[in-house]
């Protein structure tokens, strides 16, 4: 890696001098030769100082160095410089004619203006002709002297350094193709590559602009915790959770609570830490920030998994909710109220009611009549009443003990016995005896009268209701069954929303006002319980409810 960085600067530094330095560079390693066996012949070979030929070399060697600098080879065409080296042969020639036999040798500078005319990227069959025949003609007055005494080995001789600079002019021809082939190829990649990251900048910029667009925070993070991506409006949660005085909090830093808007959340309980520890989660609300400007957020992760199916990040969304909180806690405390404001005024009429029907005597049939209408309508309106107040509720109490459950059936039968008997509906029950289970007997029971009154209430027809039962080790499972109208499928995954009704309940003008399942849903789940529905039209509905045996299980 360091030759190649050094190359490439090498390269880089060589292209940035003009050219005449460039020229006067290519021509330096023979003229210095030269030039220091110039200096050196008089002191060492005296008689090369008296060779005519040797000093008409040394002569043009230098006229040759001056024309490097003074020629502009800028002005002339980009191959002009090549008469330099060809022009190097010739003075190569007669250094090497002239000082023979005082120094032998001297035709191997050849291989400079050989490696000089076969790296360029021109004229390659000239060159490799004048690889070959240009020193070949540097030997050929030796050869010419020794006429007609020529031996083999004179030929041998004359024509090695020829083939030597032949081979020499097609090794750096064939690296000079691979280098350009490479450069080719590495110029492809390098333009494809920047296609990509234009490509990439412009879907980044995109991406960037699709998430700034969306109403809701995004935070991404890798493995380590560290933000890799943040959206605007994130940003401007970060900044809602800011104490004062700070501009980018850390997480640790910012003001962020729990549920009731007041209790600061630990560290590993805050949505990022969360997610960096692993966790997948929705619907996770946390409270930014503090005074009349404090948000309701709802959170929700994902983690990132790599190609191994490791750990690697993750995601967490930031949605504003406030509004929503707002809202249903607007309706919730509209609820609550109106329930109060009635209760009050219904628990009047009904005892002025009980007064006067505890005097029936005294009052005809048909008032009598009157007033049990009044009295039925009445405490179903109060009943009514009493489901909306659990309903809107904030918190159910529960308290759950070491609980008979086969009891809570008994009552449980035993106060609906007359409903079903008008209704013409048989009641039985399959319950071991007894049947114990962690729970609130004033709970639980209220859960089995809604289950086993609606099972009675929607077979209009008659039919049957079965209460069943089985216990585990841990857990206890009470069924209650009936043989009436049934719900579809789609009605079935609504059963526990507030205020549902069914459309066959609301055609057989069946009363209700869709408050019962969903108070049994919030008292089994108060329980660590769990309730579930199966049910096919016209083939009954089974509810099943499944309670801890002893405790709560953890959660």
């Amino acid at each position: 890696m360091g030759e190649h960085v050094l190359v490439r600067d090498t390269d880089r530094f060589f292209r940035r001098l003009q050219p005449r330095i460039q020229v006067a560079l290519c021509q330096l390693p023979v003229t210095v030769i030269l030039a220091a066996l110039a200096i050196a012949a008089p002191a060492v070979w005296p008689t090369l100082i008296e060779s005519p030929v040797f000093i008409a070399a040394i002569v043009m060697m230098v006229s040759t160095f001056l024309a490097c600098f003074l020629v502009p080879w800028e002005r002339l065409p980009p191959n002009a410089y090549l008469v330099i080296p060809i022009l190097d042969m010739v003075v190569i020639g007669l250094a090497r004619n002239g000082a023979v036999p005082a120094v032998a040798g001297l035709g191997v500078l050849a291989i400079f203006p050989v490696i000089w005319l076969s790296s360029s990227d021109n004229f390659p069959r000239t060159t490799i002709f004048l690889s070959f025949f240009g020193t070949l003609l540097i030997g050929i007055p030796t050869l010419v002297q020794k006429f007609p005494k020529i031996s083999p080995s004179d030929i041998a001789t004359a024509i090695l350094l020829p083939l030597m600079m032949l081979a020499v002019s097609l090794a750096i021809r064939f690296a000079s193709a691979n280098v350009r082939l490479q450069r080719q190829r590495l110029e492809k990649k390098d333009a494809e590559l920047r296609e990509l990251l234009v490509e990439s900048r412009n879907r980044e910029r995109l991406l960037k602009t699709i998430l700034d667009t969306t109403d809701v925070g995004i935070v991404a993070v890798d493995a380590d915790g560290q933000k890799v991506l943040v959206n605007d409006q994130q940003q401007s949660f970060r900044q809602a959770a800011a104490p004062a005085g700070t501009e980018q909090p850390l997480e640790a830093q910012q003001l962020m609570f729990g549920q009731d808007r007041v209790t600061p959340l630990p560290l590993d309980k805050r949505p990022i830490r969360r997610a960096v520890a692993g966790e997948t989660f929705a619907d996770y609300l946390v409270w930014l920030g503090e005074g009349p400007s404090q948000r309701a957020v709802a959170t929700a992760a994902r983690i990132i998994k790599n190609d191994d199916g490791g750990f690697s990040g993750a995601v967490v969304v930031y949605s504003d909710v406030t509004g929503l909180v707002e809202a249903l806690s607007a309706k919730e405390e509209l609820i609550s109220n109106v329930s109060h404001e009635f209760r009050s005024p219904l628990m009047s009429v009904l005892g002025n009611v009980d007064l006067v029907l505890d005097e029936a005597d005294a009052l005809s049939p048909d008032a009598v009549h009157r007033l049990e209408v009044v009295q039925r309508n009445a405490e179903r309106l109060l009943s009514l009443v009493s489901e909306l107040l659990v309903s809107a509720s904030a918190v159910l109490a529960v308290h759950p003990r070491r609980t008979d459950l086969a009891g809570l059936i008994e009552n449980s039968i035993g106060s609906v016995q007359a409903q079903a008997d008008a209704s013409n509906v048989s009641l039985t029950t399959d319950v071991p005896a007894p049947l114990w289970a962690h729970a609130d007997p004033l709970r639980i029971g209220q859960a089995l009268d809604n289950l086993v009154s609606n099972a009675i209430k929607y077979s209009p027809d008659g039919g049957k209701v079965t209460v069943s039962a089985r216990r585990s080790e841990s857990w206890v499972q009470l069924k209650v069954q009936d043989t009436g109208m049934g719900i579809s499928e789609e009605e079935t995954s609504r059963i526990f929303t507030r205020f549902f009704r069914t459309q066959a309940a609301r055609q057989a003008a069946i009363p209700g006002v869709g408050l019962g399942l969903s108070i049994t849903k919030t008292i089994v789940e108060r329980h660590g319980g769990d309730i579930s529905c199966q049910s096919k039209p016209g083939a009954g509905t089974t509810f099943t409810l499944t309670l801890p045996a002893e405790g709560a299980p953890e959660s």
